[in-house]
């Protein structure tokens, strides 16, 4: 049975987005990992808390450093930021999360047993695991007014002609989009406000940079798939989806929109794993209004500090 998730009577429903933790074996970096999120949550007391990605790093460790000895303990304790204080959370798998002694499969079922946990592991029959959603009641009320859908964009490419990373399949967008017109059906044939999270980037994500406004940093390139399955143009021709968010990137935490649709990095949140002097780790907050077609979003950082204007970006005059 999926949890009741309400819009608070300020018609307010506020997420957290942490990505990108890669948490071990609870090494000093990884406490540190922990006092960001528990900053982040003390200060915004958000509503639902979202992990998009690599949440843990179950991989061989980097030459000096211990490899993850209990990828269980590992997601429990990254988790239990949310869960301990009874906060609502869900989450994707990123391409590190389950590279050790452990399967997709078994972590969701670690997750199934928590009492605030929202993932699930979706449909057994389209690629990957963690395809759901998650649908937002109103404050007063038994109306889904939003949804939240959540996409598993896997970990390496699996075709022999593709190097790089995978991406979300043709039937997890076919799933998607039989999703969206189901809750459209039920809202008189118009499409519910929607947001998508998932890990791995889009195409997107690069063309919205390099054509559009847009207001964050890129330090790094975009490392989506080198293929394009449409997710995107199935988002735009079902008109649902606002906002999309995504990790991966340590150091872009950008936004833009393309063709009404913006597409969002998170602020990485994890101490174990690369990252940019001076960009302070820390978390996307996401805030959506009951019955309005937009959200507000900002960072919040580790040292307790807000950014709600980040810098401005044009793209490059091109001859």
């Amino acid at each position: 049975m999926k949890p009741i998730l309400r819009f608070r009577d300020d018609h307010n429903f506020t997420i957290v987005q942490f990505t990108d933790i890669h948490w071990k074996n609870g090494e000093p970096e990884d406490l540190l990992s922990r006092q960001c999120m528990e900053t982040v949550l003390d200060l915004e007391q958000p509503d639902l808390v979202v992990f998009t990605g690599d949440l843990i790093y179950s991989g061989e460790a980097d030459t000096g450093f211990k490899k993850c000895q209990d990828p269980v303990q590992a997601f429990k304790d990254v988790v239990s930021v949310a869960e301990s204080r009874g906060i609502r959370w869900a989450f994707v798998f990123g391409n590190h999360d389950t590279e050790g002694d452990i399967t997709r499969e078994e972590l969701m079922d670690v997750a199934m047993q928590h009492t605030y946990n929202c993932a699930e592991h979706g449909p057994s029959d389209i690629h990957g695991v963690g395809n759901y959603t998650i649908p937002l009641f109103s404050h007063n009320g038994d109306e889904t007014v939003a949804v939240l859908y959540f996409f598993d964009s896997g970990r390496e490419s699996e075709h022999p002609a593709v190097p790089g990373y995978d991406w979300i399949r043709r039937d997890q967008i076919r799933w998607y989009e039989m999703a969206s017109m189901a809750y459209s059906v039920k809202h008189q044939g118009s499409p519910l406000p929607s947001l998508a999270f998932f890990h791995i980037p889009l195409p997107e994500y690069n063309e919205v940079w390099e054509r559009k406004t847009c207001y964050g940093s890129k330090h790094e390139r975009v490392c989506c798939a080198e293929v394009n399955t449409g997710l995107f143009a199935a988002m735009l021709e079902r008109g649902d989806v606002m906002g999309t968010f995504a990790g991966h990137d340590h150091i872009n935490d950008y936004r833009g929109e393309l063709h009404g649709i913006q597409l969002c990095y998170g602020r990485a949140t994890g101490y174990g794993t690369y990252g940019r002097e001076g960009m302070l780790r820390g978390a996307r907050v996401i805030r959506l209004s009951e019955g309005q077609r937009q959200f507000d979003t900002w960072l919040r950082l580790s040292d307790g500090s807000q950014i709600r204007e980040q810098e401005k970006h044009e793209p490059q005059m091109r001859a």
